[in-house]
């Protein structure tokens, strides 16, 4: 009985045809190998299609600097707010395997539909030199196909990092540990992607052609799905719970309809079956906790909980509904403090790829690099910190702190967070070092001043840092926080810091530009940057980011990590 115990996983999830996930041929890495693959090829085709995005817009649909970067931060805003629909969808009806496999489709169709908005006549804008004159429905066929690829990334965003996860059996010490591992080579993947795409993809879109430059990431897209379905027979599948949001709601209602009911002092009171699994599908029960007491009435049983013999789920919840609503409430301060992130994450985009454009782009006599294509330093430090945390930094941590992960994850998203100030600071000194260079020498009217662009490294390289403490750490503590059957709606959480980082982003330009333009003024940020005070913008960032970390030192004290009751059996 115990061999037969041992075959199957006992965290609920099962394989591609529905039966219980047996250990020795589903799951862990030879999974995860497929899952990484699609990873790598698909966020090639989002940072091909994404990081010279605003180069596209300036060039192709006439666009200025402040409406360009503004365009690219709502789009990538909107990328990590569609998450929420996918995340729903998985983790209520779907299961993550099939919202990645549905979505996936929208996204090739979007990256399709792009490459012919920039390669067919009568959808490429016409121009006229380096004047592009684009008409209103060229346009509209760009933003629509620009948007349904933002539909697309919202039902892989959420799901496939948690579906990696799923690949390793929480209830067995083994498959736990690399789970742990497994989210740093996530990371990793994206980041492989990424380097091509900032560096081979960014130069054939500047010196070969758009078309190219946007075809390729289509069919590294389609190469991306096909990865994903080849490892089919090899996943582990966890069962939809049921609408995660209905469960909120029914504790919600159920605790103001026993407002005036006392809590008992004694927990065992509260109402809990008592099976071994919990009354939510696929989800482990979870240990009462003593915050937010209020919603603790939901699972006080009394007699009008009754509609005739059945116990109605909108008067009375189980305690792991109860802990599933204060496992996310307690969640939202730490997911707030990431926006800011985000925010200072989103200026190699937009910012750091203008201030390139102003500086000499040359390396050597004929070999000229697009200043978008500098993100790829961002990439290299993503490459190299990864797998330096995984193998270096966390088992020698872990003889100081006593935590298998070295740091908690909390404590890791912190040091993240500390070095986003510091990569502001370094780009507000670049800034105040070039602008001093066009005012000794009156460059202002130059287009690029003799001023190498590899002055930039330092601050991609310090975001790159960063993201492999905090982003890193916001994959993994969403996921281990978040209740099992909302895992997919809590990874959609983290990510839409990153929708409103970018949403901040543009508030904060159109804020800057409209109050530093007054009477008359060229601003912070005028289309020649020569003129302006773009290091005023980045120390607005940094002293929003040192603002935000001491905020997050008290929201990290306050916060009690998730307490589970017992497993799945499958």
């Amino acid at each position: 009985m115990v061999e037969s115990d041992d075959i199957y996983t006992k965290d609920g999830t099962v394989d591609i045809n529905k039966k219980p996930a047996n250990k020795k041929k589903t799951g862990n890495w030879r999974a995860c190998c497929f899952i990484l693959g699609n990873e790598c090829c698909e966020r090639l085709a989002y940072y091909g299609m994404g990081t010279n995005l605003v180069n596209y817009l300036e060039e192709r649909l006439n666009q200025g600097n402040v409406d360009a970067s503004n365009n690219v931060t709502n789009w990538s805003g909107t990328c990590y707010i569609t998450p929420l629909i996918g995340a729903f969808l998985a983790d209520a009806y779907l299961g993550r395997y099939w919202t990645i496999a549905s979505f996936s489709i929208i996204y090739f169709f979007g990256m399709t539909l792009l490459t012919l908005s920039s390669s067919i006549p009568g959808l490429k804008p016409s121009c006229n030199g380096n004047v592009c004159h684009p008409t209103e429905g060229q346009a509209a066929v760009f933003f629509v196909a620009l948007y349904l690829i933002a539909l697309g990334t919202g039902g892989i965003k959420p799901c496939v990092s948690s579906f990696g996860a799923d690949q390793f059996d929480e209830t067995d010490e083994v498959e736990r540990k690399k789970k742990s591992s497994f989210f740093n080579w996530f990371y990793f993947s994206i980041n492989i992607g990424a380097l091509i795409a900032s560096s081979v993809l960014v130069w054939i879109q500047m010196n070969v052609g758009w078309d190219w430059g946007f075809g390729i990431p289509a069919a590294a897209m389609a190469v991306a799905v096909a990865f994903f379905f080849a490892g089919s027979r090899m996943y582990r599948l966890q069962k939809p719970g049921g609408s995660p949001l209905t469960r909120i709601c029914q504790v919600i209602v159920a605790s103001f309809r026993k407002i005036n009911v006392k809590v008992p002092t004694d927990p065992s009171l509260l109402y809990e079956i008592v099976d071994h699994e919990s009354i939510i599908h696929g989800s482990r029960k979870l240990e009462h906790t003593d915050k937010l007491k209020f919603f603790d009435k939901a699972a006080i049983d009394t007699q009008n909980d009754y509609i005739g013999e059945s116990l109605s789920p909108w008067r009375l919840c189980t305690v792991t509904q109860v802990e599933e609503l204060k496992s996310v409430i307690r969640l939202l301060p730490v997911w707030a403090s990431g926006i800011v992130f985000a925010t200072v994450y989103s200026q190699m985009n937009t910012m750091f790829v203008l201030q390139g454009n102003t500086m000499d782009q040359h390396m050597g006599p004929n070999f000229k690099i697009p200043s978008a294509s500098l993100s790829l330093f961002d990439t290299l430090s993503v490459i190299f910190w990864a797998p330096v945390y995984d193998r270096i930094i966390v088992p020698f941590a872990r003889k100081f702190t006593g935590n298998d992960r070295g740091f908690t994850t909390l404590q890791r998203m912190g040091i993240g967070l500390v070095l986003s100030i510091f990569a502001m600071i370094t780009a507000g000194i670049l800034e105040v070092v070039r602008l001093r260079i066009v005012q000794k020498n009156n460059y202002y009217d130059l287009e690029t001043i003799p001023m190498s662009i590899f002055w930039q490294v330092p601050e991609y390289f310090l975001v790159g840092c960063a993201e492999v403490f905090t982003f890193v750490g916001q994959l993994e503590f969403f996921y281990d926080q978040a209740p099992d059957a909302m895992r997919s709606l809590c990874s959609a959480l983290s990510l839409t810091t990153v929708a409103l980082g970018n949403y901040l982003s543009t508030v904060l330009v159109i804020a800057v530009t409209k109050i530093t333009t007054r009477d008359g003024k060229l601003g912070w940020i005028p289309d020649n940057l020569n003129r302006g005070h773009l290091d005023y913008f980045f120390w607005l960032l940094a002293i929003l980011s040192l603002l935000n970390f001491l905020v997050y030192l008290w929201i990290a004290r306050w916060y009690t990590y998730k307490k589970v009751a017992g497993n799945i059996l499958a």
